[in-house]
């Protein structure tokens, strides 16, 4: 019970800084619109380059994230030298890495675009290679149970960036515009982007001097024996988390070829980008339910009959993420401000991402059954045809829809992952899903939904009272059939003190 307890209350900080660490990043949001407007196709660039240091930061770590924690953990190891040995090897492939862009940055540069601004790729570049290298020291935190330390480290990074964007977006503006003489030695106004990579590498840069404890103390080593074992089993992660970040950013990092106009290609990804970052509110509440429910459902794995466990927490999960649908959608009135008003042209788009993201959630509780029997091939074969049907979808309605191509592919290609992954896992490890209670939830979502659309009074207050009512039939629904209040410990007590 003791270790459930420490799981628990490590995974609440783990959790908390990465949740709240979005949710601060998020706020950098409208500042972005505010000032990059959508016509410009600023924030489309953006969107564009850290869709691609996304990419490149799975290839970079390679899987040794994993590795370092399955090789330290075995009796068999030194925790010191599987550290170490992770530390050389990483440093040493985001150092190349570096070079390697320095030294052909011009044809970098050129093929993606960004011709008249290589510095975007530089610090785009420096960024990543400096973020792989740190997820070793990150690992090595969970590793020794420090999650303060590992939340505090999340944290100094989010406050400097944020301070850092208010800084270039804010103050130096309203400094050029009054008093000009105390910033034009560094400061040009026409060079917003570049200013929002430049925070990025310089709160990177910073994180590096929390690390120098980690980086000292002990002697480095680097074992060949060992680095050939630990590259053979994170192969298979590495091409699992390419095919998985390849599905969430393929889009965004293929758009800007799909256009002859490039301007008009990033203007368009800007406003994808832009209110995405709405419907990744969403993405928040799935991730603090997963958070939060996963320790329970692992810890509770003992007690009885897993699949059980598993049918339960994909049921709730499910109800879960249909709820903070159902809250984003219901509320766009206020969270459509978020993003500058020129950027509502696209908010359309967004119950189609959030569509996308409870396709992702469910494929990912899916996930569990060939993991289970340890035939995570599986998990490849279908992120790959996810990916291909992306691409495909991408290429051939992008050019004439636009983003809302974009939304519509990736409902599509999570969909098909999601069944496939549902069919063949029942013929490996069959589990009872509650597919009819799932499949009430689902409807009254989509009713509710619908009648929010039907019905749309003309006052912004009586819209979202009528709205709250809506959420509230949910609601309802779910205290009555599968959370009753009774359930709450407080109010159990409250019930209970009843004479």
């Amino acid at each position: 019970m003791a270790g459930l307890k420490s799981l628990a209350k490590d995974t609440a900080i783990y959790g908390l800084s990465s949740i709240v660490g979005r949710f601060l990043n998020y706020l950098l949001v409208p500042l972005y619109t505010m000032e990059l407007s959508a016509a410009s196709g600023g924030y489309g660039v953006v969107t564009n380059i850290y869709a691609i240091t996304a990419l490149l930061l799975v290839v970079l770590t390679y899987g040794m994230e994993t590795g370092f924690f399955y090789f330290a953990n075995k009796k068999d190891e030194d925790p010191l030298r599987v550290y170490s040995t992770s530390l050389i090897s990483v440093g040493f492939t985001s150092l190349m890495f570096i070079l390697v862009c320095l030294l052909f940055l011009s044809d970098i540069s050129s093929f993606l675009g960004y011709v008249q601004h290589p510095e975007f790729i530089w610090m785009m570049a420096a960024t990543v290679a400096l973020d792989s290298f740190q997820c070793i020291p990150f690992a090595y935190l969970r590793f020794k149970k420090r999650p303060i330390k590992f939340a505090a480290v999340k944290l100094l990074f989010i406050v400097s960036n944020i301070s850092l964007n208010l800084f270039f977006l804010l103050l130096c503006p309203w400094l050029h515009a009054h008093y000009a003489w105390t910033i034009s030695w560094f400061y040009d106004p026409s060079y917003i982007v570049g200013y929002i990579f430049m925070a990025n590498l310089i709160c990177t840069s910073l994180q590096m001097l929390a690390f120098i404890p980690e980086f000292t103390g002990f002697k480095y080593t680097f074992d060949k024996a060992l680095i050939r074992r630990m590259l053979s089993y994170s192969f298979p992660i590495l091409v699992l988390g390419i095919a998985g970040i390849l599905n969430q950013t393929i889009d965004k990092m293929i758009f800007p070829f799909l256009f002859d106009d490039h301007h008009k290609a990033m203007s368009q990804l800007g406003i994808y980008g832009a209110v995405s970052k709405i419907a990744m509110i969403m993405a928040m509440f799935t991730q603090a339910f997963r958070y939060a429910y996963e320790p329970f459902v692992f810890g509770k794995n003992r007690e009885g009959d897993n699949r059980k466990m598993y049918a339960s927490a994909m049921k709730y999960f499910i109800v879960f993420a249909l709820l903070a649908f159902l809250v984003v959608s219901l509320y766009m009135d206020i969270l459509k401000h978020m993003v500058s008003r020129d950027y509502w042209v696209g908010l359309s788009v967004i119950p189609i991402v959030m569509g996308a993201e409870i396709f992702k959630g469910i494929y990912f509780n899916l996930s569990f059954w060939y993991k289970l029997i340890d035939q995570t091939r599986w998990g490849a074969y279908f992120s790959i045809i996810g990916c291909a049907f992306i691409v495909v979808l991408n290429i051939i309605f992008v050019p004439i829809y636009g983003y809302v191509a974009c939304a519509w592919s990736g409902v599509t290609g999570y969909a098909i992952v999601t069944l496939l992954s549902y069919f063949v896992g029942q013929k490996k490890y069959p589990i009872d899903y509650d597919l009819k209670g799932i499949g009430w939830y689902v409807l009254l979502a989509a009713v509710l939904y619908i009648a929010s659309g039907l019905i749309v009074p003309g006052n912004v207050i009586l819209r979202l009272l009528y709205h709250s009512v809506l959420l509230l039939v949910f609601i309802a629904y779910i205290v009555k059939k599968d959370f009753p209040l009774s359930q709450i410990p407080i109010i159990n007590r409250l019930i209970k003190k009843k004479p």
